[in-house]
C-alpha cells in the first residue's frame, strides 16, 4: 500500500472523472434512444450534456476542482490548457452549445416550440458531434492514465 498522499488525490480525480464520464455515456445513449423515438430536440440536449459531462471529467482528471459554466467553448478552452490538441474537436463540439437552451425552451426561439423545431437531421448530428467528443475524452483519458502509470 502506498502511503504517497499524491496517489491518494490522483485516485480521488480518477473516480470522480469517471462518474461524470459514466454519466456521459449513459446521457449518449439516452440522446439516441430519444432520437429513435422521435424526440429530436431532447436528443439534441442530451448530445449537448454527453459532449458537456465528458470534457468536464477530463477537466477532473486533471485536477480541475470546479468548472463554471455549461459552454462547451470554454469547457474546451479550459482543457486546452492541459492538452491543446482538444482544439481539434473544439469546433465541432460548440455546434451543441445552441442546444442547451434551444432545445428545451420555447422563449429562445424566434417562434414555435423546440419539440416541433427540431429535426432528425438536427438530432443525427448532434449525435455524432456527441459521440465523436466522447470518444476523443476517452482517448485523452486513457493517454492521461497511461502517463500516469
Amino acid at each position: 500500500m502506498s502511503t504517497n498522499p499524491s496517489d491518494s488525490v490522483d485516485r480521488r480525480r480518477r473516480k470522480e472523472a469517471d462518474r461524470w464520464l459514466s454519466q456521459s455515456g449513459h446521457d449518449l445513449d439516452s440522446a439516441r434512444f430519444l432520437m429513435q423515438s422521435g424526440m429530436n430536440a431532447l436528443a439534441c440536449f442530451l448530445s449537448h450534456q454527453t459532449a458537456e459531462k465528458a470534457v468536464s471529467a477530463y477537466l477532473y482528471a486533471r485536477g480541475v476542482e470546479l468548472l463554471w459554466g455549461h459552454g462547451l467553448a470554454d469547457l474546451c478552452e479550459d482543457a486546452m490548457a492541459f492538452e491543446p490538441s482538444f482544439d481539434l474537436i473544439k469546433s465541432s463540439a460548440v455546434q451543441l452549445d445552441k442546444h442547451y437552451l434551444g432545445a428545451r425552451y420555447p422563449s429562445v426561439l424566434p417562434a414555435g416550440v423546440p419539440f416541433e423545431s427540431y429535426s432528425s437531421e438536427d438530432a443525427e448530428r448532434a449525435l455524432v458531434i456527441a459521440q465523436d467528443t466522447y470518444d476523443f475524452v476517452v482517448e485523452q483519458l486513457n493517454l492521461l492514465r497511461d502517463d500516469n502509470k
